[in-house]
């Protein structure tokens, strides 16, 4: 027994493990395209509104492919599809630095979009197999600190690459890794039934369902799934908002130097590290019978940071940094909750065999948010400033909250039907 003990700790930690460093990796080849942007318009005369368009090429398939191809790895296996797409998200950006061509650049990047869309749905599944529900959002949680802690590795790498070796080296050596990232999935990253262990305290669902494709309206139709959705998109919104222009709105109209702009600002990314990680724990120590709202708790508490951050903005630095800070950790917090545990287990309740097109449902329509972003707040601040920027902010956090709290809803009037049903 403590063998059989012993084993599953240690493929906990592997899975754990390679699951983040594979995921983070992802990043390796999201965060160049914004380093070296300049270059490419001083070096190869691309002006800055094609610049924006390869944006476009690489958030947009992301999004939609999330949403389309949803139930690939339900109907193939997590495994197998979040390896193939590691090795083909390298592969397309393997040649980046070869090419002068916009059209070539705009390919890749689609290409390299395409293929990441299905890697955060399909590691979300097989981690969550893992795991007792007991430490359900503990776990991912923690494991939320991926994206930020391979946001923060791939812009380093990138600036590091294009400072001693040019531009058009930035995305080799992280398209190698990607790439070998993906070879260790496939071999590795297997689930608890390939290996014939059993996970104690894991709800078993039997999965008697024919594994076939469902629809995204066949998904909307799920409870929770569209609320959840919504209020991923909010954070979403907000959380690039402050990432893209809260740099720009400190040095213009607070009046940061342009160095103090850009460390100061880092503040919203480092509360969302430690918000990730720590709300895993909250939500199963206090809120273990509701974590949704739990959850909406959180989100509230973004839009009165962000509200505090607008009164005080003009008060100094220290107060700045104290409500940027926590603006980032209660909107960066539910992320993993909201993006990651709770949609994989809607979608695997009732053995419907739906985890990955579920996440990938609400992970998709909420990276909508990301895409659409910058049209919103440059309009926004452009009618009615910089103080309408925050309070479309603050606007979309409170919609948030409430669809998060809508949610619970739903969740608690289920599970007071079910429990009815088993008395009977």
């Amino acid at each position: 027994m403590s063998s059989e003990l012993s084993l599953l700790r240690r493929k906990q930690v592997l899975v754990f493990c390679l699951g983040w460093l594979s995921y983070a990796s992802t990043y390796l080849l999201r965060k160049p395209l914004g380093v070296v942007k300049t270059d490419l318009e001083q070096s190869l005369n691309i002006p800055k509104e094609k610049l924006g368009w390869l944006d476009t090429a690489l958030l947009l398939p992301y999004a939609v492919m999330q949403i389309l191809l949803g139930s690939v790895g339900d109907k193939i296996g997590p495994r197998k599809t979040f390896g193939f797409c590691l090795v083909f998200s390298g592969l397309s950006m393997m040649t980046f630095g070869m090419w002068s061509n916009f059209s070539m650049f705009f390919i890749l990047l689609f290409l390299n979009g395409t293929a990441q869309a299905q890697c955060w749905p399909n590691c979300v599944k097989v981690l969550g197999e893992w795991f007792p529900e007991r430490i359900r959002n503990s776990v991912f949680g923690m494991f939320g600190t991926c994206a930020f802690g391979g946001g923060i590795i791939g812009t380093a790498l990138a600036v590091y690459l294009q400072t001693s070796y040019g531009w058009r080296k930035s995305f080799t050596l992280p398209s190698i890794i990607v790439f070998s990232f993906g070879i260790l999935v496939f071999v590795l990253f297997k689930q608890p039934n390939e290996l014939n262990i059993e996970v104690p305290g894991k709800e078993n669902q039997n999965l008697t369902e024919e594994k076939k494709k469902m629809s995204f309206l066949e998904i909307m139709k799920i409870p929770m799934v569209f609320d959840v959705a919504l209020a991923v998109f909010c954070l979403k919104v907000v959380r690039y908002c402050m990432f893209m222009w809260l740099p720009m709105y400190l040095y213009n109209e607070l009046k940061y130097s342009k160095s103090q702009a850009g460390i100061f600002s880092i503040a919203f990314e480092v509360g969302g590290v430690l918000g990730s990680a720590l709300i895993g724990f909250i939500m199963d120590r206090f809120f273990s019978k509701g974590p949704l709202f739990g959850t909406g708790i959180s989100v509230l508490l973004s839009a009165i940071s962000l509200l505090l951050f607008s009164w005080t903005s003009h008060w100094g630095l220290h107060f700045n940094n104290v409500f940027m800070f926590l603006a980032g950790a209660f909107n960066c917090g539910p992320d993993s909750i909201l993006g990651a545990a709770v949609p994989s287990k809607i979608g695997e309740l009732n053995g419907r065999n739906a985890g990955a097109a579920v996440v990938g449902f609400v992970n998709g329509f909420g990276s909508i948010g990301t895409v659409i972003e910058g049209p919103i707040i440059g309009i926004a601040s452009a009618r009615y400033g910089w103080s309408g920027m925050f309070y479309l902010m603050i606007g979309l956090s409170l919609i948030g909250t409430l669809t998060v709290f809508k949610a619970a809803y739903t969740q608690k009037t289920i599970d007071t039907q079910n429990a009815v049903f088993q008395e009977v």
